[in-house]
């Protein structure tokens, strides 16, 4: 039986895009910008496009999950792809349909933080007060995974990115619950004064949210190595992380 896939690849700007029909080119945050030649629009049908500033990439995925149909559904970024055997190195809709053959979720490869727990890392690098708003929005919405986000919280890896490939049911239950999640942390975050960067906060609270949903629903998974469409400077990231950790330096910038 054939089974159908699309992966949305969110872009806030004309990008390379993986020419394999798997993936569809998506403008993150089109509300009210001048369209993409070739890209489909986040801000069409059910959609929070309005709200990127504050959600990044998710206002692709809210996109995807409302408006398509497929039998596997998914995100990636224009600069972050799963890796694989396609073009620059991208992994292709097929290799993706195998994967997603041993396992309902694709997920990238888990991040490492070795001297950092994924609570520290944040609250080192952002605004902690941003994670206490996450665990009191999981108390007000779902305080039966409140025991599997501590957990994570005091782990040192986790699936970040924001990246994933799901079957189309597995990807509804999580973003439903996800969003009504976020909802109610983006009311208790205080905006105010906060630079753009900052206030990306709801699209990387997200990222601390996916594991604790994962085990708590006993979520079988299987990942992919991530691989980048421009050079990465870890010369860079890694100064910034030690120096967020043990100077209190806030991160000012994407890496």
């Amino acid at each position: 039986m054939t089974r159908s896939l699309k992966i949305a690849v969110a872009s806030h700007k004309p990008y390379w895009m993986p020419p394999d029909a798997a993936y569809l080119p998506v403008q993150a945050g089109a509300a009210g910008r001048e369209a993409i030649p070739g890209f489909a629009r986040d801000d069409e049908g059910d959609s929070i496009s309005g709200r990127n500033p504050r959600y990044c990439e998710l206002t692709v995925l809210y996109w995807a999950w409302r408006n398509l149909d497929a039998d596997y559904l998914g995100l990636a970024h224009y600069r972050r792809h799963f890796a694989g055997s396609g073009e620059r190195g991208v992994m292709t809709g097929a290799e993706a349909l195998a994967d997603l053959g041993r396992a309902p979720a694709l997920l990238p490869r888990e991040r490492r933080y070795y001297v950092e727990t994924i609570e520290s890392h944040y609250g080192h690098t952002f605004d902690p007060a941003h994670i206490d708003a996450l665990r009191q929005a999981l108390s007000d919405v779902s305080p039966g995974r409140l025991p599997a986000f501590e957990r994570r919280m005091r782990m040192t890896h986790a699936h970040m990115l924001n990246m994933a490939v799901m079957r189309a049911d597995v990807l509804g239950a999580y973003c439903g619950w996800l969003f009504d999640v976020l909802a109610r942390a983006e009311e208790m975050i205080d905006f105010e004064g906060m630079t753009p960067f900052e206030a990306r906060c709801i699209g990387r609270l997200s990222e601390r949210l996916l594991d604790a949903w994962l085990d708590s629903e006993g979520m079988p998974c299987v990942e992919r190595p991530v691989v980048s469409m421009e050079p990465v400077s870890w010369a860079k990231k890694g100064t910034a992380f030690l120096a967020a950790k043990f100077l209190g330096r806030k991160y000012e910038a994407s890496f």
